[in-house]
């Protein structure tokens, strides 16, 4: 018998969870803001970022597809924001607080929902919203009035109130019978670009994106991107309680997270609505984490990256 190779793969598998730990000169770091009060839809997005972590263990470094590999990046992770019964409102600041404090050491800020509502104090986490842009990835413009309180229904309504410009921000994936004519008048009114999922057949992803990031750019210092994991078809997409049939295919999702993550204004992504509860045979968790090293790899194809 052969004596043990010491570089065998039985013993020395390298998945996408060892590139994280106490890394505080990392180029990336993860937050988990575990935000599931104030769900229009009550369910446990408390439990994503968690499930998330552990899937990356079924994950590898290595991108077939392309040859990209991702084993000399670090992600610092930043753990977890108490938020157990804890409102949006109540939530805001120590998001906020938690993100800023990371960007300002960070060059990418990956935010793990949580529901919706995190991406709220995520974007204030960047600094002046009149220079701050979003994009959204989500089947909804989540617009709803914020007279009964802060959702995960409103934050772009609320950032709206904010102060945010609605020329800041680019909506792609919004879906038919998911919305309502008022929602889509007060987005037309603040100058938000909306783009339906007919726009993105049309076009293209890569195109839809890629027009978004320099439109944005033009304008804005740095961008943040809600990914709500609902734009996704909801055939492959069980674990999203928002998802609707004719959403965004999967494929496209993570075609869309590394392009995005590529881009040096883009300075907080984050990944919202992944309920584990409503999962089924890990699609969603797996998805989640793909997603995650998708991100990484377009960190990693930055001008200047290592």
């Amino acid at each position: 018998m052969n004596p043990p190779d010491p570089v065998s793969e039985c013993r020395s598998w390298r998945s996408a969870a060892d590139l994280m730990g106490d890394h505080p000169h990392a180029r990336a770091a993860v937050l988990g803001a575990p935000l599931a009060e104030g769900s229009l839809t009550p369910g446990r997005c408390d439990l994503a970022p968690g499930i998330i972590r552990d899937t990356l263990k079924r994950l590898s470094t290595y991108d077939l597809e392309t040859g990209l590999g991702l084993d000399a990046l670090k992600v610092h992770d930043a753990g977890d924001v108490f938020l157990k019964c804890i409102r949006p409102a109540d939530a805001f600041a120590p998001v906020r607080d938690a993100a800023s404090a990371l960007a300002a050491r960070h060059e990418l800020v990956i935010l793990l929902g949580g529901n919706n509502a995190v991406t709220r104090p995520g974007v204030h986490a960047l600094g002046e919203l009149s220079r701050t842009g979003l994009i959204t990835l989500d089947a909804h413009f989540d617009l709803r009035d914020t007279d009964c309180g802060l959702l995960n229904g409103n934050p772009v309504r609320a950032l709206l109130e904010d102060g945010l410009p609605g020329t800041n921000i680019t909506q792609i994936g919004l879906a038919p019978f998911a919305n309502t004519r008022r929602m889509h008048e007060v987005a037309r009114d603040a100058g938000i670009s909306v783009h339906t999922m007919a726009d993105v057949r049309a076009k293209g992803i890569e195109t839809m994106v890629s027009e978004a990031l320099e439109r944005l750019a033009a304008r804005c210092d740095v961008i943040a991107v809600d990914f709500d994991i609902d734009v996704i078809d909801r055939a492959q997409c069980p674990g999203a309680p928002g998802a609707r049939p004719g959403g965004l295919p999967v494929q496209d999702f993570f075609t869309a997270a590394r392009l995005i993550a590529a881009h040096p204004k883009v300075r907080l992504v984050d990944l919202t609505e992944f309920d584990p509860s409503l999962d089924v045979s890990s699609i969603i968790a797996l998805t989640a984490g793909r997603w995650m090293c998708e991100i990484l790899a377009g960190l990693s194809l930055r001008p200047g990256a290592i």
